[in-house]
């Protein structure tokens, strides 16, 4: 079965080439093309999506920064639009985001942010929807690494 892979951030911030957050761009790139040959499954989750346009709206350079957004724009409407690498997991409902909430003091007090917690939960939905196959977050940070669970 393909992998799927929930794309962080960190690894999108790169891909999209944004200023001052894409240090590690060329092995991104590398690795992105890897799982694209695989036949993985790649899916970008709202948080992701929310916080990369965060960043981009604090780039310095107003020039690279209208750039980046361009950027990010045109990737999102093309993932929407299945015209991309990676697509966009469903908006969450109202039961998801409950559930986020429920569990989000707990994980504050171990420095967890909500953006993260919900990529947390959506791993664990990807590893009970697809049990046979492997699910993990492509991520370039500490807190998120280690989520790749193998298919049975």
């Amino acid at each position: 079965m393909s992998a799927i892979v929930l794309i962080d951030t960190s690894v999108l911030l790169n891909v999209l080439d944004v200023s001052g957050r894409n240090a590690q761009r060329q092995a991104v790139l590398v690795e992105l093309e890897q799982w694209i040959e695989m036949g993985a499954h790649l899916f970008i989750p709202m948080a992701a999506i929310i916080e990369t346009g965060n960043h981009i709206a604090h780039v310095a350079d107003g020039r690279e920064r209208r750039a980046a957004a361009l950027r990010f724009t045109e990737a999102v409407e093309a993932a929407l639009a299945n015209q991309a690498p990676w697509k966009p997991i469903n908006f969450p409902s109202a039961e998801s985001v409950l559930g986020w909430l429920s569990r989000f003091p707990e994980a504050a007090t171990r420095g967890v942010g909500l953006g993260d917690l919900s990529i947390q939960q959506e791993f664990e939905t990807c590893c009970r929807r697809y049990p046979m196959s492997r699910v993990c977050v492509w991520t370039l940070d500490d807190d998120l690494a280690g989520l790749d669970r193998p298919g049975r």
